[in-house]
C-alpha cells in the first residue's frame, strides 16, 4: 500500500487541536534555535586554538526539527526507541535539553573532548541515545534488528515490553546498499513495530539530487511488504490546490525536477511570480492563482511541505499499521527556517554572527543568552514536562550473566583421530546444553544461510530456529532430511538471508540487550571468514554502540585450498588485533577452541564485557599433536596459557631457533621442528592462540596499557630467547611483533598474494608456508 496523506485531511479545526498545534510550533521553533545555537557556539564562540574546523550541520538539523518535534512531543512512548540521522544529533540534544535529560553545561561542548559527540552515541553521549549512528546505512537499519532482539528477549525471558522502533534518516542515505539488504531480508516484513521516517530533502552532501526518485523508492518499499505513507505538501499548499488553477499548480510542482524546485526557494517573491508558472499551457492559470497572494503568503506556501507540517506529521504517526514495517516519506527543505535553506551547498555551511542575530530576533530570543528555557507556567513548559513524564523509562536491573564452565572436561585425544576447529564449535555448543543448561539457554546463534556448512547442524536440531510465530516443518517426516528446521518462538538460532551486514547488525543488537532491558544474551554469529571484511565495519559499529557478541569466521585462510582465491582470507588475522572492544583467537586444536570459546562467552553481557572474533578452520588435524597434559593442574595451566594468547607446544633443552605458529599451520611447524632436530638444530614450537592478547601484553609491558603481562614471561622467557620464525595462514605482519618481546632476529612467513585453487600441499608451497619453507627459513636464521 502506498498512500499520500494530505494535510488538508488533518482535522485542525477543533479548539484543542488548534491550541496543541500552536504550542508544538513554538516548541519546534525553540528546537530549531537550540540545535542551530549548539553548532554556532562550537564553531564561532568556543575558543579554537588549533584553528581546525569543528563542523556541524545546521541545515541538516533544520530539516529535521518538525519531524522530531512531532515525534517526541506527541507520539513517542517510553517503550519506543529512535535511531536519529547522524547529522541531526544537535536536534536530539536540543530535545533532550527541553525534556530535562541534558544539563545546560553540555550545550557548549559539541565535538569537544568529553562533550556531545559529533553523531549520536549510546556509549559516549551524556544524554539518552537509543542507537549510535554515523556510519551511513548502519544506524538506519539498527532499529530493525533492535525490534528482532526485543522480540527475542520478550519471548524467551520477558521484560522487554513492546514499543515501536523508529529510524529517522535522510533520503541520501537510501543510496547505501546496507539499507536494501535489510529491507528485503525475509525476516523483516514481520517486524511491524519498525517505522522509518525519511527526511526527503532531496539534497546530499555535494548537490541537489537530480531527477525525481521518490516514486521509485516508494515502489521498492511497497514491493518488500512495507506500508508506505507520503507527506508531500502542507496545509497552505493543499488549500491553494483547491482554488482555481490549483490542480495546475500541483501538477507543475509534482513534475518539477529537484534542482528547479530548490532554485525557486532562493528566489524573491517577484522572481517567483515570474518563474513558478513555467511556460506550458497551464502557466496562465498558475500565474492568476499566485497573483492573489501577497509576497509573504507566496513565499510561505512554496516552503509549506508535509515534513514541516506538524499536524500532518502527527496524523502520519497515528496512521502507522503495526502489522508490518512502515516507511513515511516526509518532504522537507534542507535548512528550513534558516537563511541557507534550499541552497545546494548548505550541507556544512554555518550561519554568520549577523545571521544568528537576525534569527534570534525573528524568534524573540537573545543571542547573548542562547540556552533560555520556556518560562515556568507557559503552555510550552507544560508540554515539555508532560512529554518528559511520558517518556521516562523504568530502570532495568542487570541480570548477572550465567556462570560458564572454563573446561568441559573432555579427555585428551588418543590414537590417530583427527578433527578440526570448526567441528569443535558445534560440539561445544551441544556440550553446553548438557553441562551448563542455564548458560546454554542464553546462547543465540545467527547465520546468513550457512548454518549447515559451518557445523551448526547439531546445535540447530537441538534448540530449533527462532521465529516470531510457529511455522510447520513440512520435512519433519522425511527420513532423508538430516537438518530439522523447526521454526518457533522458543528457537535459539536466527537464520537470515545471504547478507553479512544484516548478520552483524543482528549480532550487535542481540549483544546489547543487557544494556537495554537488563537481559544478557550470548550471541554467536557464524560467517565465511573470507567475507569478514564485508561484515567488519557494521560489526565494529555494533561494538561501539555497546553490543557484545562473538563473530566466528570459518573456514579461514588459504587452507580452503580447492575454493581458490575468491574464498581465501588473507588479512583477517590482523583485523582482530586492530578492532577495539574485541579479543581475537585463532586456535589450532579442538580443545583450544573449546577453551577460547568458553572464555569468550564468559566475557559477554556485562558492563565490563567484550566481544570476540574466532578464526576457525576445516582442516583435519591430528588432535594428539596438542599434547594436552593429563595431570589436572598441568591441564589447567595449559588452559590459562591458551586463553591468554599462547603456549609452548614443543620445548627443547638448548633451542637454537623458535617457531611461533598459529591455527591450521601448527602441524607444519611441528613437522619442521622434527626435521630441524634431525639436522641437529633443537627447535622450540610456540602455539599462538591470540596475537591480539600478546600484543596487548607487550603494550602493557611498555606502560601503554594495564593489561596483564605474565604470558610473555611464561611463553617467551629471556633465557629461551632465540631467533624466531613466525608462520600463519594469513598476512605475515600479524605475528611480526613477537620478535620485539625479546628483541631477537625474525623471519615472518604468511600469505601476501591472492590465493590459488589446488591441493593444500600445492597452495602452501605456492605461499611458502609449507614445511620445507619453514625449515629453510629457520636454517637461514640460524646461520
Amino acid at each position: 500500500m502506498v498512500a499520500e496523506l494530505r494535510s488538508a485531511d488533518v482535522d485542525s479545526s477543533g479548539p484543542a487541536r488548534a491550541e496543541e498545534l500552536v504550542v508544538l510550533k513554538a516548541v519546534e521553533q525553540r528546537v530549531l534555535w537550540l540545535s542551530t545555537a549548539i553548532i554556532d557556539h562550537a564553531n564561532r564562540v568556543r575558543p579554537n586554538p588549533a584553528g581546525l574546523k569543528v563542523g556541524g550541520h545546521q541545515a541538516s538539523s533544520a530539516s529535521m526539527t518538525s519531524i522530531m518535534t512531532a515525534l517526541w512531543f506527541h507520539s513517542l512512548t517510553a517503550e519506543d526507541r529512535v535511531s536519529v540521522k547522524p547529522h541531526a544529533s544537535p536536534v536530539l540534544h536540543a530535545i533532550n535539553y527541553l525534556l530535562d535529560e541534558l544539563d545546560e553545561s553540555y550545550l557548549t561542548t559539541l565535538r569537544a573532548f568529553g562533550g556531545l559527540q559529533s553523531y549520536p552515541s549510546r556509549s559516549k553521549d551524556p544524554d539518552p541515545v537509543d542507537y549510535s549512528t554515523g556510519s551511513v546505512g548502519i544506524g538506519a537499519t539498527a532499529p530493525l534488528w533492535g525490534a528482532l532482539a526485543r522480540r527475542y528477549v520478550e519471548g524467551h525471558f520477558g521484560g522487554a515490553g513492546t514499543g515501536r522502533q523508529y529510524s529517522v534518516l535522510g533520503d541520501a542515505e537510501l543510496d547505501e546498499g546496507a539499507i536494501w539488504e535489510a529491507v528485503q531480508d525475509p525476516m523483516v516484513p514481520g517486524l511491524g513495530e519498525a517505522v522509518w521516517i525519511v527526511d526527503l530533502n532531496r539534497q546530499s552532501l555535494d548537490r541537489v539530487i537530480p531527477g525525481i526518485a521518490a516514486d521509485k523508492l516508494r515502489g521498492m518499499f511497497a514491493a518488500a511488504g512495507w506500508q508506505v505513507l507520503t507527506l508531500k505538501y502542507g496545509h497552505l499548499l493543499e488549500e491553494l490546490f483547491t482554488r482555481s488553477g490549483g490542480e495546475a499548480l500541483r501538477a507543475r510542482i509534482d513534475t518539477m525536477g529537484n534542482p528547479e524546485y530548490q532554485r525557486l526557494l532562493r528566489c524573491s517573491a517577484d522572481q517567483l511570480r515570474e518563474r513558478l508558472p513555467g511556460s506550458g499551457s497551464t502557466a496562465q492559470s498558475i500565474a492568476g492563482l499566485i497573483a492573489s497572494l501577497d509576497d509573504a503568503s507566496l513565499l510561505a506556501a512554496l516552503r509549506n511541505l508535509g515534513g514541516h507540517d506538524i499536524g500532518a506529521l502527527m496524523d502520519a504517526y497515528d496512521a502507522v499499521d503495526d502489522t508490518r514495517p512502515t516507511v513515511i516519506f516526509a518532504y522537507t527543505i534542507k535548512g528550513y527556517g534558516l537563511p541557507t535553506e534550499g541552497h545546494p551547498q548548505n550541507h556544512s555551511s554555518l550561519l554568520t554572527a549577523d545571521q544568528m542575530t537576525a534569527l534570534a530576533d525573528r524568534l524573540g530570543l537573545d543571542l547573548g543568552h542562547p540556552w533560555t528555557r520556556f518560562a515556568d507556567g507557559s503552555a510550552e513548559a507544560a508540554l515539555c514536562t508532560k512529554a518528559a513524564q511520558r517518556l521516562r523509562r523504568p530502570g532495568y536491573a542487570l541480570r548477572e550473566a550465567p556462570t560458564l564452565p572454563t573446561d568441559l572436561g573432555r579427555a585428551a585425544p588418543t590414537g590417530t583421530g583427527t578433527g578440526n576447529t570448526q567441528q569443535a564449535l558445534g560440539r561445544v555448543l551441544l556440550d553446553l546444553t548438557r553441562r551448563a543448561p542455564e548458560a546454554a539457554s542464553r546462547i543465540v546463534t545467527v547465520s546468513p544461510d550457512v548454518s549447515s556448512s559451518t557445523n551448526l547442524g547439531g546445535w540447530l536440531n537441538k534448540v530449533g530456529v527462532w521465529s516470531p510465530t510457529e511455522r510447520p516443518n513440512w520435512f519433519a517426516d522425511d527420513a532423508e532430511t538430516i537438518l530439522h528446521w523447526r521454526e518457533q518462538p522458543t528457537g535459539q538460532h536466527v537464520e537470515l538471508g545471504i547478507a553479512e551486514t544484516n548478520l552483524v547488525g543482528v549480532l550487535g543488537e542481540l549483544g546489547a540487550t543487557w544494556s537495554r532491558w537488563g537481559q544478557p544474551l550470548l550471541p554467536i554469529g557464524v560467517v565465511y571468514d573470507p567475507f569478514v571484511n564485508r561484515a567488519l565495519e557494521p560489526w565494529s559499529f555494533g561494538i561501539y554502540a555497546g553490543g557484545q557478541s562473538i563473530l566466528v569466521g570459518t573456514p579461514s585462510g588459504v587452507t580452503l585450498a580447492p575454493e581458490g582465491g575468491a574464498h581465501q582470507s588473507i588479512t583477517t588475522p590482523s583485523l582482530g588485533i586492530e578492532q577495539p572492544g574485541c579479543v581475537t583467537y585463532e586456535p589450532a586444536f579442538a580443545i583450544d577452541t573449546e577453551w577460547c570459546l568458553l572464555t569468550s562467552l564468559g566475557n559477554l553481557g556485562k558492563t565490563d564485557g567484550s566481544s570476540a572474533y574466532l578464526r576457525l578452520s576445516t582442516r583435519p588435524v591430528d588432535q594428539t599433536l596438542a599434547a594436552v597434559p593429563t595431570d589436572p593442574a598441568a591441564r589447567e595451566r595449559r588452559r590459562r596459557h591458551v586463553t591468554a594468547g599462547a603456549y609452548r607446544l614443543r620445548q627443547q633443552e638448548k633451542p637454537v631457533v623458535t617457531i611461533a605458529a598459529m591455527g591450521a599451520l601448527v602441524p607444519e611447524a611441528l613437522a619442521a621442528a622434527d626435521r630441524l632436530a634431525a639436522l641437529g638444530q633443537a627447535t622450540d614450537v610456540v602455539c599462538v592462540t591470540s596475537p591480539d592478547l600478546l600484543f596487548r601484553a607487550l603494550q602493557a609491558r611498555r606502560g601503554l596499557s594495564d593489561d596483564p603481562t605474565w604470558i610473555l614471561d611464561q611463553v617467551f622467557p629471556l633465557d629461551r630467547a632465540t631467533p624466531l620464525v613466525t608462520v600463519l595462514d594469513g598476512h605475515p605482519h600479524t605475528l611480526a611483533f613477537l620478535s620485539t618481546i625479546q628483541n631477537v632476529p625474525v623471519s615472518t612467513l604468511g600469505v601476501t598474494k591472492f590465493g590459488q585453487s589446488g591441493a593444500i600441499e600445492d597452495v602452501y608451497r605456492y605461499h611458502s608456508i609449507d614445511t620445507d619453507s619453514i625449515v629453510t627459513t629457520a636454517l637461514d636464521l640460524i646461520d
